[in-house]
């Protein structure tokens, strides 16, 4: 698991009812996968990957400001740069 991951992986677990794919169900259970462990992963990285999407999206118009300015007066600190 990512150290990235924002959840409390010793909170109690809950129940719940997931309807999988037969046949990606039954090779997890062939290869001795913890099909609920692997879920709970699954929902952890798609968490972080939503995340990440809204705070794009939140922020663009920093993301575009920025962007604006180093095209019109190139880096604030280029002229440092030793490379």
């Amino acid at each position: 698991m990512s150290s990235a991951t924002r959840y409390d992986s010793a909170a109690p677990k809950r129940a719940t009812n997931v309807s999988l794919n037969e046949s990606l169900l039954a090779e997890a259970r062939e290869l001795q996968i913890n099909v609920s462990r692997a879920a709970e992963r699954g929902v952890a990285q798609a968490i972080l990957e939503k995340r990440a999407e809204l705070w794009l999206v939140e922020n663009k118009a920093a993301l575009d400001s920025s962007n604006e300015y180093v095209e019109k007066h190139g880096l604030p600190l280029a002229r440092y740069r030793q490379f």
